[in-house]
């Protein structure tokens, strides 16, 4: 058993943020499942959006932010996420933040869709994720920061009065550790690997949400999940990510037959939101033609985007030819763990920062290069809260309650989940489909347990999908119409008299799932 003032629970920019903030207040510990840059920031591509032009400003920003999300935000919290966000970004720029600059030392802002400004800051042409972590790693002190690598979390532990106050972990070696804390922080990201398609690291499958859900806290919004258009395809599977930036530097998408399929579809083109994008390219390849990025009008491609360059050279497509095959994949989740503005869940003791969180900030669809400004803008907001909360007293420690022979049993692989995801939960849905994978994932003889034993970490694994899967699942049933990244063939518009502003909230209660509807401050039960 180990102690310390705060624990956070994964590795990425938000936990990294946070840890810098509070390192010279309080001992920190960072546990993560994997390595320390094994998670989706450091394999983030496109940028941090910061509303630093000359001709840009923060309401440009605001007013980008909400048309891309369908505005289902709170517009408060998106109006304050950018004011902090480009004060953040100016800081960072002053501590030496490696972010591109041009020739005459001004900075380098790209385009991506949906936004209506230059305003992207990146770093080494496309490699932003693994610079921003290297720069936050280099900052933070090893005498008051501790890394537990490859152990993954299984269970909140809370105390007699309901607070959270410590995790239990396991090894690779499935032998297992706990550890106490006043404050848990949740860092862990999304949900991508629950589909084959995605952009994410395979580990990031919901984790946090699921540890979350089953400790009482609530959820919201998990029906919102971005696809993202451009991933490289290749040999029938997609390989890794094609940034927004390429089309925000005049890359166009082209089926087999020469056709630019954007032309018909929004004014912006290839710059549209990016469900519209995915549904178009979605719907060409439905049809069974391929699509193609055209790269053949950028200058300098393979300086510009040195590890798209290397992405391509490794599966043997041809940046000289300029014609990169895609198709969307699994990218973010808007929805999460309900928070305030500075991090707090439902529990006491118990917080959730970056893409595992739902603060109200990204709305149905959130708009390019908004995620690592979120993660660092929370990061910063959570650590001043501590800061002046104060670590508080150590915990109450609960007598351990590891028992033998009282494990789950999981019937089915985590493939079956994913396959399950793509087709029927995935870019575009319908009632049938969805009432199909809900009704497997029930018969599946499996319940929420706040205490999970002594299981493997794959069986707990598979079982922290499950519980996603199925929340993803019946929100996405529930919400009866399109809007965002949550697309209904059934009910192919947005519908602003029954579901403007609308938010279903999920919450264990007992073991059982309870839905509640979260409209105009009002609360309405639905099961």
């Amino acid at each position: 058993m180990e102690k310390a003032d705060i624990i956070i629970i994964g590795s990425g920019i938000a936990a990294l943020q946070l840890a810098r903030r509070l390192q010279d207040h309080f001992y920190v510990m960072i546990i993560t499942k994997d390595k320390i840059k094994s998670g989706n920031s450091y394999l983030a591509q496109g940028g941090i959006a910061a509303p630093l032009g000359l001709k840009d400003s923060v309401h440009a920003h605001f007013r980008d932010t909400l048309e891309a999300g369908r505005y289902h935000q709170d517009e408060d919290s998106v109006k304050r996420l950018i004011e902090d966000g480009k004060m953040i970004v100016e800081s960072l720029l002053k501590d030496g933040a490696p972010f591109d600059r041009q020739k005459d030392g001004s900075l380098s802002l790209g385009m991506e869709g949906a936004h209506s400004e230059q305003r992207i800051l990146h770093s080494g042409g496309d490699q932003t994720g693994k610079y921003l972590v290297e720069f936050l790693l280099k900052s933070l002190s090893g005498e008051k920061v501790e890394f537990v690598e490859g152990e993954m979390v299984y269970e909140l532990v809370k105390d007699d009065k309901g607070r959270c106050c410590g995790v239990k972990t396991k090894n690779k070696d499935e032998a297992i550790r706990s550890y106490y804390a006043p404050h848990i922080v949740l860092a862990t990201g999304g949900i991508g690997g629950l589909y084959p398609s995605t952009s994410n690291h395979p580990a990031v499958t919901g984790d946090g949400m699921a540890l979350a859900f089953l400790a009482g806290a609530k959820l919201s919004d998990m029906e919102f999940i971005q696809f993202h258009p451009t991933l490289l395809w290749v040999n029938g599977r997609t390989c890794g990510l094609i940034s927004e930036a390429v089309r925000g530097e005049g890359a166009i998408l082209l089926n087999d037959e020469g056709k630019r399929i954007m032309e018909e579809v929004d004014p912006l083109l290839e710059l549209a939101p990016r469900h519209v994008v995915a549904e178009c390219i979605h719907k060409e390849r439905q049809m069974g033609k391929s699509v193609y990025l055209d790269i053949r009008g950028i200058k300098d491609f393979q300086e510009k985007f040195p590890s798209i360059s290397a992405l391509c050279l490794k599966h043997q497509i041809s940046i000289e030819d300029g014609m990169i095959p895609v198709s969307p994949g699994c990218h973010f989740v808007m929805g999460g763990i309900v928070t305030d503005d500075e991090g707090r869940t439902n529990i006491p003791g118990l917080y959730a920062i970056g893409e595992v969180a739902c603060s109200g900030i990204h709305g149905a669809n959130r708009l390019a290069s908004n995620s690592l400004l979120e993660g660092l803008v929370y990061g910063e907001r959570l650590g001043n809260l501590l800061i002046q909360k104060g670590a508080g007293c150590s915990p109450h420690v609960p007598v351990d309650d590891i028992k033998e022979g009282n494990s789950l049993h999981i019937p089915f692989h985590s493939d079956e989940i994913r396959e399950g995801m793509m087709n029927r939960v995935g870019i575009i849905r319908h009632e049938e489909g969805l009432l199909a994978h809900l009704k497997w994932l029930k018969e599946q003889p499996l319940t929420f347990r706040e205490h999970i034993d002594v299981n493997s970490r794959e069986e707990i694994h598979t079982y922290f999908m499950w519980i996603v899967s199925l929340l993803v699942t019946q929100s996405a049933l529930l919400r009866r119409e399109s809007r965002g990244g949550h697309i209904r063939s059934d009910f192919p518009v947005e519908d602003h008299d029954e579901w403007f502003k609308r938010k279903t909230v999920l919450q264990n209660n007992d073991g059982r799932l309870r839905v509640e509807y979260h409209e105009q401050n009002e609360t309405k039960i639905y099961a």
